[in-house]
């Protein structure tokens, strides 16, 4: 434990153990004491610990079985947290006072994902409030969520949130748009022409770059930056070594022999637009890959580290760097680094493009699109294993054979297809479109 710090090293049997935990609490955080808990890998590879120090963990030990058992009541805390009122909804009631600055429902989404999986989210103004009702998987993410953000401002004293616990159990979701969304059906008409009910207000450019921080302090969820171009935020992971914010990751562990500038740019681009990558080049394992902003910095992190990719774990942590530098002239560099800024290969240009809905963790199953109708299933599945994967399923959507699921042998065959394959030219003027997908076939 580090003295007054909030913070702990936990070193795991296995480097397997510590990804597999890793992986597991990445996308729904853990919870001490009502308390969000956020962790990653530490530059460390092993703990050094005196003697001494043993008989207190003993100690400590022995008074959490107790916990456990019930016969000690843990100092601190009131009887009942953490227990569920027998009944007590899933479904939140959220109302946005002091709204300064817009509130999507994305926005919405990212905040409360951090106590658990959110199944639906409707939103709308009554009464001159911009109101939201958001159902949890589970009433117990609802109860930890009501506890931690209720007060909270979302932007610096501005946007509070007011939560209680609504009388509905379940939500009735018609349509997949900005005003309401069922993660679990994806199927669902935008119901576009529809009366919607009126908008809390004009939304600025790209609200998709607003980002929400991890490290919920007192006040607000920020500070978020308003900047004039869009509404970017400030992310504070506690115990990141580099910046909070910072758009720029320090990628390690990485194959020196098969990675490449370009390879770094394809599958960082799943989850942001990559403006620039280098290798190092005393050190090839390590890159750095700069993204847009910090959200995508934050998204590709979360994802991506401790993936395998071509036989390693690879590892991405917020750099100390702000910004990639390109080489000077005449400076040797072999290719290794590279600007992205004005590729054409960019999924998020467009503000709300439809891109943003369909991020997803790295999946065996790959969602593949912009298929030219020539093209058979055989021509697909030979064009995976060439690339040396083996397929395992396949199926084109019904309603629209442009698009198909394929799904591969395992998460690490799929990242490599995806590097190899997206962008790969099919002929007649279409060339694949490869991204994760959250189905499975």
């Amino acid at each position: 434990m580090l003295k007054g710090k909030s913070q702990a090293f936990l070193e795991m049997a296995s480097e397997e153990a510590a990804v597999t935990m890793v992986n597991y609490y990445t996308p729904v955080t853990p919870h001490l004491r009502s308390q969000p808990v956020f962790i990653q890998y530490s530059n460390h590879r092993e703990l050094k610990t005196d003697n001494l120090p043993n008989q207190r963990a003993q100690a400590a030990l022995q008074a959490v079985s107790a916990v456990q058992s019930g016969s000690l009541a843990l100092p601190g805390a009131p009887a009942n947290e953490g227990t569920v009122l027998p009944g007590q909804s899933p479904v939140l009631r959220i109302i946005i006072e002091n709204l300064f600055y817009p509130v999507t429902l994305e926005v919405l989404h990212q905040i409360f994902s951090k106590f658990g999986t959110v199944l639906k989210i409707i939103t709308f103004t009554k009464n001159n409030q911009f109101q939201a009702l958001l159902q949890y998987a589970d009433p117990l993410n609802a109860h930890y969520a009501k506890m931690a953000l209720d007060g909270q401002n979302i932007y610096n004293a501005c946007c509070t949130l007011r939560i209680d616990f609504s009388k509905l159990t379940s939500l009735n979701v018609k349509y997949n748009n900005d005003k309401s969304r069922d993660f679990t059906r994806l199927d669902l008409p935008t119901g576009d022409g529809q009366p919607s009910l009126e908008p809390p207000m004009a939304f600025a450019e790209n609200t998709n770059s607003l980002s929400v921080p991890a490290g919920l302090g007192p006040g607000a969820l920020g500070p978020l930056a308003i900047t004039s171009s869009a509404v970017t935020g400030r992310m504070a992971i506690p115990g990141a070594g580099g910046i909070p914010g910072n758009s720029v990751l320090l990628v390690t562990n990485l194959n020196p022999d098969l990675i490449t500038p370009h390879g770094l740019f394809i599958l960082f681009g799943v989850y942001g637009d990559v403006h620039r990558v280098k290798i190092m080049f005393n050190k090839k394992e390590n890159a750095l890959v700069q993204m847009a902003d910090a959200n995508q910095a934050q998204l590709a992190m979360n994802h991506l580290s401790g993936q395998r990719l071509y036989g390693k774990v690879l590892r991405a942590t917020l750099s100390k760097h702000q910004a990639v530098q390109l080489p000077r002239e005449g400076q040797e560099d072999q290719g290794l680094t590279k600007d992205f800024s004005n590729s054409p290969l960019h999924r998020f240009k467009k503000p709300g493009s439809k891109n943003f809905q369909n991020i997803f963790p790295p999946s065996a199953t790959l969602h593949l699109s912009n298929i030219p109708p020539s093209v058979t299933v055989d021509d697909l599945k030979n064009l995976f294993t060439e690339a040396g994967c083996s397929v395992k399923a396949f199926k084109f959507f019904q309603k629209d054979r442009k698009m198909a699921l394929i799904q591969l042998g395992s998460v690490e065959e799929a990242i490599q297809a995806l590097i190899e394959l997206h962008n790969h030219d099919l002929g007649e003027n279409h060339h694949l479109r490869v991204s994760f997908s959250k189905s499975t076939i």
